[in-house]
């Protein structure tokens, strides 16, 4: 850090109270028989997940259960941190009604706010240098935690520029946090459309009950209306619209799998040509849309996978470890063998497959089996039934489901665009590198 900005234990720049730093109780004292309705929130680990607004869901204790727990009971600006578990997260406890308190394995510190701002701070957290802070007395060895945790947090090295400057540095990082919110925000505004739509049509005929009752069915022109019958008829899969069919999603759909060249051959992975997933790459999307992957493959290693180059479009389902993560790829990629992959082009089209899969999904797990961990095959997947509409009314869908799928994927695209900015500038914010007036006009463009 550069020289001008002095830098403290955290505990120097901590509230001059009894408990401005401390732990959450023992685990013995917030059995599962403690919990209410509602009441004080409880803040666990799962509820400090890379955004500065605690998210999740919450359990809850009551008053007078809270009061018990004395310093472990948080206010306004304090940060969390666990010291068990997912260590290295960090979050702040927001303005408003709702009070909370520290579950077992967290701890917090109350900031002096008149030397420390709690969001600057927590940015410095988030860095690589806070994050070298936080665990340079952690043990990885079974379940990660810190040792003496809260001496540890006491000796925490932090920045402390002038207050005037920590809050200038914050704002900027927050503002770019901000919009990213915004944007997911939107996004699941937008899959939640998309699949209420779905719902409506596809699982509860909301258009053919309508008809067949003499209504007009809500939320369409009368052109969408009319591709729907007013009347049903008996299926294997019970009652569906009169004029679907019931077949097998292996008829409706290409359904291939991928595989992994071996890790040992360096041709096969360099040069880095070809976007190469696998079931991780799903496993922290915000959204049903998948951008990019970890690992790439090279022209030789792509002639090692069977399936090849898979088209934009293509529905990724992970088959394995676990079953059920979906998103639409925006990228030609390749996949290892833990996906079921559905080929755009079929009879159905894939934001249509995607939802069903959703809604169908504890029925393909049913399909599973394996001794070491449960996996659906091609051959099991294949055979399953589902009610297949007219393609009328499967294209009017896809009109509208894929229009809304390309808002999400731009939307996407622009969230991670601004993380990109944010972590770039977050060090350099953070450690006074760069200062306001260097990168005022550069986040202003990024946020027209």
């Amino acid at each position: 850090m550069p020289s001008e900005w002095p830098r403290c234990r955290l505990e120097e720049a901590a509230a001059n109270r009894v408990g401005a730093i401390a732990i959450g109780p023992f685990g013995s004292r917030l059995k599962a028989d403690t919990y209410t309705e509602s009441g004080v929130g409880l803040i666990r680990g799962t509820n400090l997940a890379g955004s500065k607004l605690l998210t999740g869901a919450f359990v809850f204790i009551s008053e007078e259960t809270a009061r018990g727990l004395g310093n472990a009971n948080v206010a306004p600006w304090d940060l969390v941190f666990p010291h068990r578990g997912n260590i290295g997260s960090v979050g702040l406890v927001p303005e408003g009604a709702q009070r909370y308190a520290l579950s077992t394995s967290l701890m917090k510190v109350t900031l002096d706010r008149n030397k420390a701002d709690p969001l600057f701070l927590y940015y410095f957290f988030r860095s690589e240098q806070g994050q070298a802070e936080l665990l340079k007395n952690a043990s990885q060895v079974g379940t990660p935690g810190i040792a003496t945790p809260l001496t540890s947090l006491r000796a925490c090295i932090v920045p402390l520029p002038p207050l005037a400057e920590q809050s200038a540095a914050a704002a900027v990082l927050s503002r770019l946090d901000d919009r990213i919110d915004l944007l997911r925000q939107t996004n699941a505004t937008l899959e939640s459309i998309a699949q209420a739509l779905f719902k409506s049509w596809f699982i509860d005929f909301d258009p053919v009950r309508a008809k067949a009752e003499g209504r007009e069915p809500q939320g369409m022109d009368a052109a969408t209306a009319a591709l729907f019958p007013s009347t049903f008829e008996e299926s294997e899969l019970g009652t569906i619209p009169k004029g679907w069919r019931v077949d097998a999603i292996g008829n409706v759909t290409n359904c291939v799998g991928g595989g992994t060249p071996s890790t040992k051959e360096p041709a096969y992975w360099f040069p880095e040509q070809h976007h190469w997933a696998t079931p991780k790459d799903l496993s922290g999307l915000g959204s049903p849309v998948l951008l990019d992957t970890d690992r790439r493959l090279s022209d030789v290693g792509l002639a090692k996978v069977s399936s090849g180059l898979l088209p934009v479009g293509t529905l990724l389902m992970s088959s394995r470890a676990p079953i059920g993560y979906l998103a639409i790829a925006q990228v030609p990629l390749a996949i290892n063998q833990g996906f079921i992959a559905m080929l755009p082009g079929g009879v159905l089209p894939p934001e249509f497959l995607y939802f069903w899969c959703q809604a169908n999904m504890d029925g393909i797990k049913q399909k599973a089996n394996g001794s070491t961990f449960m996996e659906i095959s091609k051959a099991a997947f294949r055979p399953i039934a589902l009610a297949v509409p007219s393609q009328a009314v499967a294209a009017r869908f896809s009109v509208m489901a894929e229009t809304i799928f390309q808002r999400i994927a731009m939307g996407e695209q622009q969230s991670r665009q601004l993380a990109e900015l944010r972590d770039t500038l977050l060090p350099r914010l953070i450690s006074g590198k760069l200062r306001i007036p260097e990168v005022q006009a550069q986040v202003e463009d990024a946020l027209v």
